[in-house]
């Protein structure tokens, strides 16, 4: 049996590491409301794309750095992650079929329950309960995901990532 080579995974990295700067930087109080899930985006392309190579554990992993970064509950975001990433893995074949703006609707209840969960675990700590703009973050993840899409398509395809 013959094993393929993989390459790219510094690019893989370099986006993850992107996605966790743009989390973190400091936004203005009315703006911090607008930010998109990131690190989410990231990691459903990437399972989307090779989900051999990204996957549960990795979605884990970013998970447990959003929390160290965002200084959350250790193991939040970590949870969450990693089941947004097995839910994309389950369905990677079908939405790869879908047009962009079908991948976006998925991405956006991939993100809502990201988020869903993460205020469950916040609510089972005693923090108080979200508004509906709790929820504007996957929305502008829906909004962007073409925009994602192509620039870590072509990203993927200029560096051969496989």
């Amino acid at each position: 049996m013959i094993l393929g080579r993989h390459h790219g995974g510094g690019v893989i990295a370099l986006t993850f590491v992107i996605a966790l700067l743009l989390t973190i930087v400091p936004l203005p109080d009315w703006a911090r409301t607008l930010r998109p899930d990131w690190v989410g985006l990231v990691l459903i392309y990437w399972c989307l794309a090779l989900p051999d190579r990204v996957g549960v554990g990795i979605g884990w992993f970013m998970g447990l750095l959003v929390d160290l970064l965002t200084g959350s509950l250790l193991g939040q975001h970590a949870m969450a992650l990693a089941i947004v990433a097995y839910l994309t893995l389950k369905l990677h074949l079908r939405v790869r079929l879908f047009p962009v703006w079908q991948q976006a609707l998925t991405v956006l209840v991939l993100l809502i329950l990201h988020q869903m969960l993460s205020l469950w675990v916040s609510r089972f700590m005693g923090r108080p309960g979200a508004t509906l703009f709790y929820y504007v973050p996957s929305l502008l993840g829906m909004f962007i995901w073409p925009l994602i899409y192509t620039t870590l398509r072509s990203l993927r395809r200029g560096f051969r990532v496989s």
